[in-house]
């Protein structure tokens, strides 16, 4: 399947991100906000999530948080949602047994709605954990990148 000429690819969203006039910081709190929407549960919100979030909150780059939310792309949501329902579990208890095709064989609605809080538990840990990781990687990397930019615009380098 060819690529869409309209819509620009990931990696010229991240450019157009790098050349912005944002401060590292605005730059990685929006990376932060968008992978813990990512990461959230709530499939197919997580676009509803990002617009309200980026309408509602000052002194993040919008860019940024639609960016930081690709972080669950369809190849890594199973991993997201393993990780997250195995963090529930363990902080739940033992009322959840692992996953596998056996849990999912007589599911109904109470059963979902038992698995999904364990999955929610697990979710918002794993959300806070990885946008706090993402936070600082993210600001170490545009921080360090525009000093760059700064020294070489002063003749230093």
């Amino acid at each position: 399947m060819p690529p869409n000429k309209e819509r620009p690819a990931l990696k010229e969203r991240f450019l157009d991100l790098w050349r912005s006039h944002s401060s590292p910081h605005e730059i990685a709190l929006g990376m932060a906000i968008g992978a813990f929407i990512g990461i959230t549960p709530f499939y197919g919100f997580h676009i509803i999530t990002a617009i309200i979030a980026a309408f509602t909150m000052k002194r993040v780059n919008k860019a940024a948080i639609f960016l930081g939310m690709n972080i669950s792309l369809p190849p890594t949501i199973p991993f997201i949602t393993w990780a997250g329902y195995s963090i529930g579990r363990k902080m739940l208890g033992d009322a959840y047994p692992p996953l596998g095709w056996d849990a999912f064989k007589h599911i109904n609605f109470d059963t979902f709605l038992h698995y999904f809080y364990a999955l929610l538990v697990g979710s918002l840990v794993l959300g806070i954990v990885v946008s706090v990781l993402i936070y600082f990687v993210t600001l170490w990397i545009f921080k360090r990148q525009r000093g760059k930019l700064i020294i070489a615009a002063k003749g230093v380098i």
